[in-house]
């Protein structure tokens, strides 16, 4: 089970970059803590004090890779602040996009740097038997070893997608849940104190309140690990 949290309130931050959905994934975030009995404060912003003083970050995303990370470089000094929080252990998460710049390098409109969390790019999808963007509901597929974030969720839970990038020559061990898409699909991935959902979690209903909420209980260990 998700370790308990303080009972003082917490500060969830969601990154302003001009990377879209902000305003649906705060208004998830706010409600998933509400229906938890957790006292949290959520805010949007782009100021890399209030990412400091986080307790938890969110990192939402849609569109492309390159203008999501170009609009993230573009906000002076926030996207050290993510790596210095996340370097020391705030649990972050990352939504769509927000997962994808987790990886190494996109490749969407040219190669583009991730942040290097989690191995592997982000790769257009082969699916020649299938149209693009996979978008809609699709089945995930947990991984053996659970995780804090899947905990209570049913085996057929689904996920509400929306890509046609999707990380390939990823590690294994990095796997939290996978779909299938004319292929293995990563749809949650995590190492350490940060984690990410291919899907849009504040559209996917129960299953992303579940999630939501299991991340604002999320205590990883000083080791990293879950």
């Amino acid at each position: 089970m998700p370790a308990p949290v303080s009972s003082r309130t917490q500060s969830i931050v969601v990154i302003d970059y001009n990377g879209g959905n902000l305003a649906s994934a705060a208004r998830a975030l706010a409600r998933a803590a509400q229906d938890s009995g957790l006292d949290a404060e959520v805010t949007i912003t782009a100021d890399p004090q209030a990412v400091h003083r986080a307790d938890r970050i969110v990192l939402p995303g849609q569109g492309a890779f390159a203008d999501c990370a170009s609009g993230l470089a573009a906000q002076p000094g926030l996207r050290d602040a993510i790596v210095e929080a996340t370097d020391n252990g705030v649990p972050f998460l990352g939504i769509c996009v927000g997962m994808q710049l987790m990886a190494e390098r996109g490749r969407e409109h040219g190669v583009t740097p991730g942040f290097g969390w989690i191995a592997g790019e982000i790769r257009l999808m082969d699916v020649p038997d299938l149209r693009l963007p996979q978008m809609g509901w699709n089945q995930l597929e947990f991984t053996p070893d659970a995780h804090p974030l899947t905990e209570g969720l049913a085996a057929d839970a689904h996920g509400y997608f929306v890509h046609s990038f999707a990380l390939a020559d990823y590690d294994p061990t990095d796997m939290v849940a996978t779909t299938d898409y004319g292929g293995t699909v990563p749809a949650i991935v995590a190492r350490g104190n940060r984690a990410g959902t291919q899907f849009h979690v504040e559209k996917s209903q129960g299953v992303g309140l579940r999630i939501l909420s299991n991340f604002l209980r999320w205590t990883p260990t000083p080791d990293g690990t879950p």
